[in-house]
């Protein structure tokens, strides 16, 4: 019984620290989307360009971006900073 209720406090924390860690904007684009990103290109983009880093960002990157409406936050950079590959 004591286990039963260590397990459920310790659920219930990691659920509020869980929900303590997006925004209400972030909340909403993720109800209006399946998946937290649109593919795995989009994926391995948002892992290479974190939040705090320096941008890195291909023509490829733009395009794959179109083509595969992704969604999130964006990453500006100016047409300069895009590279070639």
């Amino acid at each position: 019984m004591r286990s039963d209720r260590l397990r459920l406090l310790l659920l219930g924390g990691v659920l509020i620290a869980a929900a303590g860690c997006a925004t209400g904007e972030e909340w909403q684009t993720w109800r209006e989307h399946g998946s937290h990103f649109a593919s795995g290109n989009h994926m391995g983009f948002s892992l290479r360009n974190r939040e705090g880093t320096a941008a890195r960002v291909t023509r490829r990157d733009v395009a794959l971006a179109r083509e595969q409406a992704w969604w999130g936050k964006p990453v500006t950079v100016s047409q300069e900073q895009i590279l070639e590959r």
